[in-house]
């Protein structure tokens, strides 16, 4: 099956489409970095829970690996990572020889709600914590706000933004985006986008994270009455796990007569400081194909490698674009990561915390729209959550 058929399918369930003209309520479609199910279960949110009986909740996996902008891009454009294009936050471009971040929209190959929203008439609006995400998705919008990079305007209105590591941007971007909840009632769409900071330095039984978590409850609670019209769809890219290994898989090959052309962390990306750029899958570019079965079998032997895939069985089981991964796929288990390293192989301290593994994938889809009959079974991926809001 190609894209275009992949594309197709995405979109054509007839239970789930939608007009732009048929649905009367604005749409605030939430997109809760790092907000695993392990933070869902362990925290109170009065409003969101209860928004989760009144409503619709499933409990849902992502796309992998579990990073951001593969699993953000499966959101905003309601189709798997095989058909937008984005596989994880790096990748190595092949037609330039560089290791680039997936951050530039030229790279997404399906069209975002935004893009759908505008050939319907309907306004849009991209609030984010992280500029990345303007960089990527903001095609189509009408408004389109990073807490990270405020524009002066912005500024202006809302006061400067906390500093992008901090739990309090995320409040921030909330009261920007219930501003224009309770202002801007032409924007029809509103896409949420906050950051996993507070869930890299937490976990979801701490204290500092049930406060984060309980105020944007309370965000979430002022929106709504803000916004009685709105419906409200939220789900997350991935949870979070305490890591304890790390491995540096270009020094490893090396190290035993392999030496690779590159090895990335699919997790890498502009905030150091949330991981070290360290996440559970790598991509691997081999020298010449016929390094592959030597690199893949001494891969295999490092403590906490959990699998190595060849492109092509990557690219199905992962539903990933091929030409965007590695020549092997390289998973972890749950305690271990990769990335560069000062040396081959480090033990992390008891405070990390990362993602991208297949361990990370179970995440909470919830929806709150009272105009539409929701039927749990057509909901397996986060994607599933904007798949049919708007026909292309």
């Amino acid at each position: 099956m190609n894209r275009r058929d992949l594309l197709r399918l995405s979109v054509a369930a007839p239970s789930l489409r939608l007009s732009a003209q048929s649905h009367k309520r604005r749409i605030v479609v939430i997109m809760m970095d790092g907000f695993g199910l392990e933070y869902y279960d362990a925290s109170a949110m009065p409003t969101l829970k209860r928004w989760a009986v009144e409503g619709l909740f499933v409990r849902v996996q992502d796309q992998m690996p579990s990073v951001t902008n593969a699993n953000n891009a499966s959101i905003c454009c309601g189709v798997p990572a095989s058909v937008h294009g984005i596989t994880g936050n790096s990748y190595f471009n092949r037609r330039t020889g560089r290791e680039d971040f997936m951050e530039d929209g030229r790279l997404l190959l399906a069209s975002t709600l935004f893009q759908k929203a505008a050939r319907h008439n309907v306004v849009s609006g991209l609030f984010t914590s992280k500029k990345k995400t303007v960089s990527l998705l903001s095609a189509g919008t009408s408004v389109a706000v990073a807490a990270e990079t405020p524009s002066p305007d912005v500024v202006k209105r809302y006061g400067t933004a906390p500093n992008i590591y901090s739990a309090e941007i995320n409040y921030w971007l909330w009261d920007v985006v219930i501003d224009h909840l309770a202002k801007r009632k032409d924007v029809g769409i509103l896409y949420v986008h906050t950051t996993d900071y507070p869930m890299h330095m937490h976990p979801e039984t701490s204290a500092e994270s049930r406060t984060h978590l309980a105020t944007l409850d309370k965000k979430l609670a002022e929106a709504a009455h803000v916004a009685p019209d709105a419906a409200f769809y939220l789900s997350a890219d991935h949870g979070m796990n305490r890591k304890t290994r790390a491995w540096d898989l270009d020094k490893a090959c090396f190290n035993r007569g392999v030496p690779l052309r590159l090895a990335i962390s699919a997790e890498r990306d502009k905030y150091p400081k949330h991981h070290r750029g360290l996440g559970g899958v790598a991509w691997v570019y081999l020298r010449q194909p016929q390094d592959a079965e030597r690199a893949g079998g001494l891969i295999e032997k490092l403590a906490g490698v959990e699998r190595v895939l060849t492109r092509e069985q990557a690219a199905k089981e992962f539903d990933l674009m091929p030409e965007r991964i590695g020549d092997l796929v390289v998973t972890g288990d749950r305690d271990t990561v990769f990335g560069t390293l000062d040396r081959e192989t480090e033990t992390l301290p008891a405070a990390y915390r990362s993602h991208g593994s297949r361990y990370e994938m179970r995440v909470p889809l919830i929806i709150r729209d009272e105009t539409r009959k929701l039927n749990a079974t057509e909901y397996r991926r986060n994607f599933d959550l904007t798949a049919g809001l708007l026909t292309p």
